[in-house]
């Protein structure tokens, strides 16, 4: 299927389409920024639920439960899975059929594995646009997995509109969490695993330090015990998720979440079309810089500058269409 074929046939709810148009994302295809755009302005229907957490939390048990819950009540879901990158290969080291193999024959459900190639905030770099291309395709759920880096889990607010944090009994995960600074971006926590020893008391903890958090902001968050393996509690669960989206949707937040979402990822464009022009690659840039250069940080970034300002005024601007730089 060559690029001219593609919107017509993702227009179409031709899935070939989507998958290709996931890779050109993924590749950071020369084809891809033309295409994207023309897709872009309709987006905007789909509830982006994002899932994060430490590792060995349950992440990917509650999305398979959450999607079995969500396809019984006849709706389709679309699971972008963000998962660690191969250090040999620069693949996804999970497999989506294996991660979340009981719904593979399911053609209400779609599910894309991505590696996060190296991205700092445990998402890959194509993520708010794969994200984008599964709400345009028409699905009303798409949930956002990310890679259980812990600390470093931050970035998932750009993807999705409401997030939730997956935790479980033990290794401190509540205290975890406040390190994290996933306290801040949680809309709902769900205590996995509850059927074991300590989920209690992590529920306890994790609603008197979310006290202080509603007494600054006058935001209750929800905390909700489940068990994803024999289904307790997951409705409760799902019902949370479900009163914070219209929440969020009523209080005008999501509108603000979203165009925040839209001028971040402008800007990320711009700043990686500035360094692609100013200094091409990595290797570029330490060719162009001899020993004396590096000596004298500062002087050597006006020197580029001046470059960059030089050769601007010579000739007129270029698009450059590497959007898929990490966030």
């Amino acid at each position: 299927m060559d690029s001219a074929a593609l919107i017509p046939a993702f227009r179409a709810g031709d899935r070939r389409a989507l998958s290709r148009l996931l890779t050109y994302a993924e590749r950071g295809d020369d084809a891809f920024p033309a295409l994207y755009d023309e897709l872009a302005p309709s987006r905007g229907h789909a509830m982006r639920l994002g899932i994060t957490g430490p590792p060995g939390a349950g992440k990917s048990t509650f999305v398979s439960a959450l999607v079995t819950a969500r396809r019984n009540a006849g709706e389709r879901v679309a699971v972008l899975a963000i998962d660690p990158t191969s250090p040999f290969t620069g693949g996804a080291l999970l497999g989506d059929r294996i991660r979340m193999q009981e719904h593979v024959l399911d053609s209400g459900v779609f599910v894309r594995s991505m590696a996060t190639r190296g991205s700092l905030g445990g998402l890959s770099r194509a993520s708010l646009e794969a994200s984008d291309l599964l709400d345009v395709f028409g699905f009303p759920h798409v949930v956002i997995e990310t890679v259980g880096v812990g600390q470093v889990e931050h970035d998932i607010i750009e993807a999705a509109d409401l997030v939730t944090v997956v935790l479980s009994p033990g290794a401190g995960d509540g205290v975890q969490a406040l390190k994290a600074g996933l306290m801040e971006i949680a809309d709902v926590f769900v205590i996995n695993k509850a059927d074991l020893p300590g989920a209690d008391q992590v529920a306890v903890d994790l609603r008197e330090m979310l006290a202080l958090r509603s007494q600054r902001h006058g935001d209750e968050i929800p905390v909700v015990r489940c068990s994803s393996i024999d289904g307790e509690g997951l409705g409760e669960a799902i019902e949370a998720i479900d009163r914070r989206w219209h929440t969020l949707e009523h209080d005008g937040r999501l509108a603000a979440r979203r165009h925040e979402r839209s001028v971040v990822q402008v800007r990320r464009l711009v700043e990686q079309s500035l360094r692609e022009r100013l200094f091409g690659s990595d290797e570029d840039l330490e060719q162009s810089l001899s020993s004396s250069d590096l000596a004298r940080p500062y002087a050597a970034c006006d020197m580029l500058l001046d470059r960059f300002d030089a050769q601007t005024s010579r000739s007129p601007a270029s698009p450059t269409h590497k959007r898929n730089e990490p966030r």
